[in-house]
């Protein structure tokens, strides 16, 4: 089954092994940037990747989905996003623009 649209998985490709079985190649993260339209956002009490990108991602299917993209997007990438986020942490968020032009840009994907 292929990854659903905006996967983090969808920058992969699924290939065989010499063993026979089937695997994906890695994920090359996109890594943070300073654009002039990155927001900042001060971690507050119950706050997660998923309710972050719920939030500035509406615009997009499946926006909570997206929650890999935030996490990447750190200058200290965030390698757990089961982690409870600390409260007063200071995050960067990926623009709508930064998001559709260089995250989701399908020539990001890895060709194996």
């Amino acid at each position: 089954m292929p990854p659903r649209i905006n996967s983090r998985h969808e920058f992969t490709t699924a290939f065989t092994t010499a063993e026979g079985q089937r695997a994906l190649s890695d994920r090359v993260p996109y890594r943070f940037q300073a654009f002039n339209d990155t927001r900042q956002h001060v971690v507050g009490r119950g706050d997660s990747l998923f309710t972050l990108a719920a939030r500035y991602f509406s615009g997009f299917e499946r926006g909570a989905g997206l929650w890999w993209a935030i996490a990447d997007f750190q200058p200290d990438p965030i390698l757990d996003p089961t982690l409870v986020l600390e409260e007063g942490r200071l995050m960067f968020i990926p623009s709508e623009r930064t998001m559709r032009e260089e995250i989701l840009n399908p020539t990001r994907r890895v060709e194996f």
